[in-house]
């Protein structure tokens, strides 16, 4: 009894005192680490994509700007026609007014449009045209003498008039435009009649057209025409 030797289990001792074994302070100071980590990276990523689509827009109306100082330049050389660039639209003034309850441009209102649209058109086709300009929006105007629903169809008559005076044959002494200048007009404009909504201070000043430039989104692409088949673009359904 006296020799017997007394054995300790020190199992646990030794276990704790490995170094594979981490305190659990350590481990959730760890956790936290790899948690603000992973936080970082998280708002780094949405910084950087605000920050891109901020740029993006930035970007888009600088654009914008330019293209509609080139409009406006283009304007210039013809007085009386002008540029609204709070609102995106082509002002013809005085030179494109309407006579009561007519649709009717004369000839000298009709060799305006033919002369200057090609040069929108040509805008158009440029980088930042190409990159920005949506649709040209045709738009037709009338006083508020009347229904509005008479007013909303004269209006519109007035707008699909403009398409019919570029589209129609030019007199002899004008440059025509080429077929693919023709096919753009079909392309990029569209027509769309107010009625006597927006009037302006007096009837004749109300019985206008105007031309609004719509812009591509970001990302954005202008809608495609393929498969359309070209020329052929018929008689005027309002007559000469």
């Amino acid at each position: 009894m006296l020799g017997a030797r007394i054995v300790l289990k020190k199992g646990r001792r030794d276990e704790a005192e490995k170094p594979f074994w981490i305190s659990f302070a350590d481990l959730m100071t760890a956790l936290m680490v790899l948690f603000l980590v992973v936080m970082s990276v998280a708002l780094l990523s949405v910084t950087k994509t605000v920050s891109e689509i901020e740029r993006l827009k930035a970007q888009r109306e600088r654009d914008i700007n330019a293209l509609l100082e080139k409009v406006k330049q283009a304007t210039d050389r013809y007085p009386g026609v002008m540029v609204d660039k709070n609102r995106n639209v082509i002002d013809f003034g005085d030179r494109a007014r309407f006579d009561t309850a007519s649709h009717q441009l004369n000839p000298e209102q009709a060799r305006l449009l033919r002369a200057f649209v090609p040069e929108v058109l040509a805008i158009a086709q440029d980088d930042l045209g190409r990159r920005w300009l949506k649709r040209i929006v045709a738009e037709g105007f009338t006083d508020q003498r009347g229904t509005y629903l008479y007013n909303l169809n004269l209006s519109l008559q007035r707008s699909q008039r403009v398409l019919c005076v570029l589209l129609a044959p030019p007199f002899p002494d004008e440059v025509p435009m080429t077929p693919d200048q023709l096919e753009q007009i079909r392309e990029l404009f569209l027509v769309g009649g107010y009625s006597f909504n927006s009037a302006k201070a007096s009837f004749e000043e109300s019985r206008r057209i105007e031309l609004r430039l719509e812009f591509l989104s970001i990302g954005e692409e202008r809608p495609s025409n393929e498969g359309i088949a070209r020329g052929n673009f018929g008689p005027c359904a309002l007559g000469n």
